[in-house]
C-alpha cells in the first residue's frame, strides 16, 4: 500500500487528467481497475494451475438512466483456475427507435485482485453503436494471472465480481467520445469514488477563466 501511494504521488502531475489517470489504473490494477492491453500474454502464463482452487467470477451489468438499452450478462458466473482463459458474453439491445452509441466502464472487486484480472478481448475497449432495435452479443475473453497465487492478500480468494456500466456517449471539447454523465457518476462506476481525482483540463480552464469578485 505504501509503495502504491509513493507511485501515485510521484506521477501525480503526469496523471492529473482523469482520462490519463484511468489509463494508469488500467495499466497497474489500481482502484479495482482490471488490467487491459498488457501485451504479456505469453503461452506459459495462459496454462491453468491445475492444483489451485477455482475462483468464481460473477458478472454484473448496469445501464445509465439516459441510455434506453437493456444490458445483461448471459451467465451468472464462471469458475476458473488461475492462468485459465475463459469466454463470457453479455447481451445488449437498443430499445429505442434511434441509433445510439454507448460506452462501457468496468470495475472488478475485491480491489486486491485487479492487478491479476486481465482482459484479452472486451467490448469495453471501444464505443459500441447499436442501430434502432438492434440486439447484439458482446464477448469478453479474460483470465486471472497465475501470480495471484503468490500474493498473500489474495489468499483464500473465492469470489470475484466483474461489473460493467453502459452510458450513452457524447463528444467532449476535444471531439472524443466519452460517457454522457457527470465525472462523479463515471468514477463511481469504475470504483474511483473513494479517491481524490484531479478535474479534467477543460474544467480547470473554465474555473480559471471565471472572473474574481
Amino acid at each position: 500500500m505504501y509503495t502504491s501511494a509513493v507511485i501515485i504521488a510521484g506521477v501525480g502531475v503526469t496523471y492529473a487528467a482523469v482520462p490519463l489517470y484511468r489509463m494508469f489504473c488500467a495499466a497497474t490494477g489500481f482502484a479495482g481497475t482490471p488490467k487491459v492491453g498488457m501485451g504479456k500474454f505469453e503461452a506459459d502464463r495462459l496454462v491453468p494451475v491445475e492444483d489451485a482452487r477455482r475462483i468464481k467470477v460473477h458478472f454484473n451489468a448496469d445501464t445509465a438512466d439516459a441510455l434506453p438499452w437493456s444490458f445483461t450478462p448471459q451467465q451468472r458466473f464462471v469458475s476458473v483456475l488461475p492462468g485459465e482463459t475463459s469466454l463470457a458474453f453479455y447481451k445488449a439491445k437498443n430499445k429505442s427507435d434511434k441509433d445510439i452509441i454507448g460506452i462501457a466502464t468496468y470495475n472488478v472487486t475485491p480491489d486486491r485482485v485487479a492487478p491479476y484480472f486481465a482482459k484479452v478481448e472486451c467490448f469495453c475497449f471501444e464505443e459500441q453503436k447499436l442501430l434502432a432495435g438492434e440486439e447484439v452479443d458482446m464477448p469478453l475473453l479474460f483470465f486471472i494471472d497465475r501470480d495471484v497465487l503468490d500474493d498473500p492478500a489474495c489468499r483464500n480468494l473465492d469470489n470475484v465480481v466483474l461489473s460493467y456500466t453502459f452510458f450513452r456517449a457524447r463528444r467532449n471539447a476535444q471531439g472524443h467520445l466519452e460517457p454522457d454523465a457527470s465525472d462523479e457518476v463515471v468514477q463511481a462506476s469504475q470504483g474511483f469514488s473513494g479517491y481524490d481525482i484531479a478535474p479534467r483540463a477543460e474544467d480547470r480552464r473554465k474555473s480559471e477563466e471565471k472572473p474574481t469578485s
